[in-house]
């Protein structure tokens, strides 16, 4: 096990990205609001897993990486809606991170992974 220098972030794997929070498997419906050219464009899809600091997910339509978007979904307890920016974008999946979020929903997101113990690394 490798730790990152001077951050506390913990690394298993040499190829393996850092990441300040444990994710969880977490499959939910997702409604993605963003900015386009003609106006705001809503775009569905589906979360695949969740950490305190984003989520991944499959979506419908074209993002741009360095986008940001509002992001609505349904934790267990309390629906949560929150902006985010796009980290990664392909065919595939997209990886978002939270922006601004309050210690409630961080703390509700907690939650939701540690009711969801199936981590990935």
């Amino acid at each position: 096990m490798q730790v990152a220098a001077r951050t506390g972030l913990v690394k298993k794997y040499a190829n393996e990205p850092v990441r300040r929070y444990p994710r969880a498997l977490f499959s939910v419906p997702l409604r993605l609001r963003h900015l386009m050219a003609g106006g705001i464009s809503t775009t569905r899809g589906i979360t695949l897993d969740i950490s305190e600091s984003g989520l991944g997910a499959l979506v419908q339509g074209d993002l741009r990486l360095g986008e940001t978007v509002e992001i609505d979904l349904q934790l267990p307890e309390h629906s949560l809606s929150t902006i985010a920016i796009v980290r990664h974008t392909s065919n595939v999946r997209s990886g978002f991170e939270f922006l601004g979020m309050t210690p409630e929903e961080r703390l509700q997101i907690a939650k939701t992974c540690g009711q969801h113990r199936t981590t990935l690394r």
